[in-house]
């Protein structure tokens, strides 16, 4: 029987599954095929999300920021980001980043941020992952909180997201960030 793979999740489904092993080694291939294809001009990749924190249930799919030295690079990638299969997303509601999705077949497997390092979205997206890996106490109630959504709206991804917003305003406010 063959192995089921280990990302992936269809457009618009919340579904949540238990810590995938998997999801490091994946992170670093993908961030590896990012350096190889666009060189020096990202200074970073990091695994963040919910993949990128030890035991914590996740949806399937790798999230990725990598750090560019400002937009006028980011733009400039697309195509070559294009060329390795993720697909920009201009018109997402987040302003300080650029952001891609990457997918096999209709099933969403990687979504990637390309943000400058000083911006808004860069520091909090490290801040979140970095408190919730220091915390066990915390991931699990992050855990729960995200379970419970998960059950209550598994076909409103908007709903879920909305869900988990006051806890991650807490752990940031908590950390420094308003």
């Amino acid at each position: 029987m063959a192995e089921p793979h280990a990302l992936g999740l269809e457009s618009g489904t919340v579904v949540l599954v238990p810590h995938d092993e998997r999801w490091a080694a994946l992170f670093r291939a993908a961030a590896r095929e990012l350096r190889q294809a666009l060189g020096g001009q990202i200074l970073a990749v990091h695994h963040v999300g919910s993949t990128a924190v030890p035991g914590l249930p996740a949806k399937p799919i790798l999230d990725l920021l990598a750090a560019v030295p400002d937009f006028q690079t980011a733009r400039a990638l697309v195509p070559a980001l294009t060329r390795l299969g993720y697909e920009f997303r201009p018109d997402e509601e987040i302003p300080d980043r650029l952001y891609f999705r990457r997918r096999r077949g209709t099933a969403r497997t990687h979504h990637l941020s390309l943000a400058e390092p000083g911006s808004r979205h860069h520091r909090v997206t490290l801040l979140f992952r970095d408190a919730l890996r220091r915390d066990p106490v915390l991931a699990s109630e992050y855990a729960a909180l995200k379970l419970e959504l998960a059950r209550r709206h598994p076909l409103d991804r908007p709903a879920y997201l909305e869900g988990k917003s006051a806890f991650v305003r807490r752990v940031l406010a908590a950390a420094g960030v308003g």
